[in-house]
């Protein structure tokens, strides 16, 4: 049942200091009630949801607030009750640091649940089908990072068979423990929500990964699978797979545990594999048996500036202000905050944005006083030794310098995963990922100006196309002989 050993690894990759330690030394820890709860209409890949509630209006806990009205996209409930202030342009997670639409809802502080927003409860005989739809309408999106919806990565495709599904427990990078502490405490939950995807994908087998430096949560999931008694249709096992920077990344962990490798441009859906987090499991398993739509989750708050780091359960929608509030506050009124790990975070530009479903942890740190010493690159090739993608992040970083995204993209600059490794080790500290990231974007704004163009060539080709039909039909009307008078036709009079 279980395999204590891993046969493959991936190129380059790093050891960084893990200070995990910091969060796990205590409970999973909860929060008040928040006055007001800002749920953003955009926070999953793909499309926005779409607001069905109006100003003024009383709701209650779990109750549907937003509608999903594309293939990628999930819908968004109600954490608790209270009353909808309006929709309205504000701070949220985002690069760029601008606002976006989202719900505000004035808490009522009474917590009360009248209706769920999702279907009953589903027993084990219904079609998959309506199982997926469940889950879809709960709101699940992959709560790793990614936020994608958990519901498309369930629907294969004709053609293709799944042969492995992968459970990722890694949690590669640093300071992240909410995976760790969710195995130690739900283990149950997390097989139970296992239990659902093995029945939906029917796959050959199922892995469940974790890195060995979390041997607390492998003795929990290993006795939790023990006593799940429920029985899977596929073999599973618990594979302990070594612990290195970006090992959670998706393709090297199929890496890792398969020895496939994911083609470029490709999905792991191409190789039989469907990835998903612990984490996800278990918000499957509350949606299907404890009519929970995904309202809250696990975070890990964490860093030297903060009283009081721990794993917390927190509502989506939560002023990031207020979980400070909660955890004791700052130690340093100089502090940087990231949305994330230190490798892949995302810098946050102000304490008023709220947790989104796929924030799985807010890093507060004292900010640093001496600007980095950049420096000229010296080629020593150390980026390309730690790259796990097996690119080459010097020769990308001169051509997205020179705007030369065409010849960076020849370089496979779109399989970069954005790790850091290569900027983890540059002895220049060159900013190489916020190269990459910019030159990723303004390929995919060239790629999208391409289609507009297309588009309106297309368009404009049909018009052509109508106008010449057009004229040759007034053409040919006008070349039609005058009808010839038949015998019934009378024929008129000349005066004399």
């Amino acid at each position: 049942m279980f395999a204590w050993r891993h046969a493959h690894t991936f190129p380059g990759g790093i050891h960084p200091p893990q200070h995990k330690t910091l969060s796990t030394a205590q409970a999973i820890g909860t929060f008040a009630l928040p006055g007001s709860l800002y749920l953003p209409l955009q926070q999953h890949a793909g499309q926005a949801a779409i607001a069905i509630v109006d100003p003024g209006e009383h709701v209650y806990k779990s109750q549907l607030l937003a509608k999903s009205v594309a293939p990628i996209s999930a819908p968004i409930h109600a954490p608790t009750s209270g009353i909808v202030r309006g929709i309205e342009a504000r701070p949220v997670p985002h690069p760029s640091g601008l606002n976006a639409p989202c719900i505000v809802l004035d808490v009522d502080g009474h917590d009360t649940q009248r209706q769920t927003g999702i279907a009953p409860a589903v027993p084990w005989d219904i079609p998959d089908t309506d199982l997926i739809k469940h889950i879809q309408d709960a709101g699940i999106v992959g709560l790793g990072g990614a936020a994608f919806p958990a519901a498309v990565k369930m629907q294969t495709p004709a053609g293709y068979r799944i042969d492995t599904l992968l459970i990722n427990g890694a949690e590669c990078e640093p300071y992240i423990s909410c995976d760790d502490m969710l195995m130690r405490t739900q283990a149950h939950k997390i097989w139970q929500g296992i239990h659902l995807l093995c029945r939906i994908l029917r796959p050959r087998q199922c892995i469940l990964a974790i890195e060995d430096n979390k041997p607390l949560a492998i003795r929990a999931m290993r006795r939790g699978l023990q006593l799940f008694n429920a029985g899977f249709a596929c073999s599973v096992h618990l594979r302990v797979v070594p612990t290195i920077y970006p090992t959670g990344g998706e393709r090297q962990l199929i890496k890792i545990i398969t020895g496939m490798e994911v083609p470029s441009g490709k999905l792991p859906l191409h190789v039989g594999v469907v990835c998903q987090n612990v984490a996800t499991a278990k918000a499957i398993a509350d949606a299907v048996f404890e009519h929970m739509p995904l309202t809250s989750r696990l975070i890990t708050v964490t860093g030297d500036g903060i009283r009081r780091p721990g794993n917390y359960q927190v509502m989506v929608g939560t002023p990031i202000r207020h979980v400070i509030e909660q955890c004791g506050g700052l130690t340093h009124e100089d502090i940087s905050m990231t949305m994330g790990g230190p490798m892949m975070g995302m810098r946050l530009h102000s304490a008023d944005v709220p947790v989104i479903k796929g924030m799985n942890c807010l890093l507060i740190r004292r900010a640093e006083t001496k600007p980095k010493s950049i420096t000229a690159c010296i080629r020593c090739g150390q980026c390309a030794r730690a790259c796990p993608m097996s690119l080459l992040p010097q020769q990308l970083y001169r051509f997205t310098q020179a705007k030369e995204f065409d010849k960076a993209k020849g370089l496979a600059l779109m399989d970069c995963i954005e790790c850091g490794c290569c900027e983890y080790v540059c002895p220049a500290q060159l900013p190489l990922v916020q190269y990459y990231r910019y030159a990723k974007s303004e390929l995919r704004a060239q790629q999208r100006d391409k289609q507009k163009a297309e588009i309106a060539r297309e368009r404009h080709a049909k018009r052509q196309q109508r106008i010449e039909a057009e004229q040759a039909l007034k053409q040919q009307k006008r070349r039609r002989p005058a009808t010839a008078p038949t015998e019934n036709t009378p024929t008129p009079e000349v005066s004399p």
